[in-house]
């Protein structure tokens, strides 16, 4: 006969750890960008650069609190795209180039969030990468 434990869950009725992941305010300024959206069939990583090309921020289901199979859900993918749209939105970005890749679940819905925040795209691209000869077939069966 142990002690009881008695769990309190921490106050915030928030999904998914939004509010934490907006606490930190950008501090550099960008009207224009691309935005990188990596879906596999595990997570849903998004990455917002400059016109360079270079990192600015980026998030995915994983960090936002959603594990396991949630991860690849595209509820995940659409909490993903509303941060990094708030994100864009307080360093002021006004249109963006969209590059997408992976074949996983939050493809469509990552973007439609993020569009959603009031940034235009000008242009999606999938660059998917796809194999010239995939994997080595099995062998012959043998009867």
């Amino acid at each position: 006969m142990g002690k009881k434990r008695i769990m309190k869950k921490s106050g915030g009725s928030d999904i998914a750890g939004t509010s934490r992941a907006l606490n930190r305010i950008p501090k550099k300024k960008l009207a224009n960008g691309t935005l990188n959206i990596l879906a596999t069939f595990n997570n849903t990583l998004v990455t917002l650069c400059d016109e360079k090309g270079n990192a600015v921020m980026s998030a995915s289901s994983g960090a936002l609190g959603f594990k396991g199979s949630r991860k690849s859900t595209p509820f995940a993918a659409a909490k993903v795209g509303e941060i990094i749209g708030d994100k864009a939105q307080q360093m002021g970005m006004k249109e963006a180039n969209v590059i997408v890749r992976g074949v996983g679940a939050g493809r469509e819905s990552a973007l439609r969030a993020f569009t959603g925040k009031g940034i235009n795209v000008s242009r999606i691209t999938d660059k998917t990468p796809v194999p010239f000869n995939g994997p080595r077939p099995p062998k012959s069966r043998r009867v």
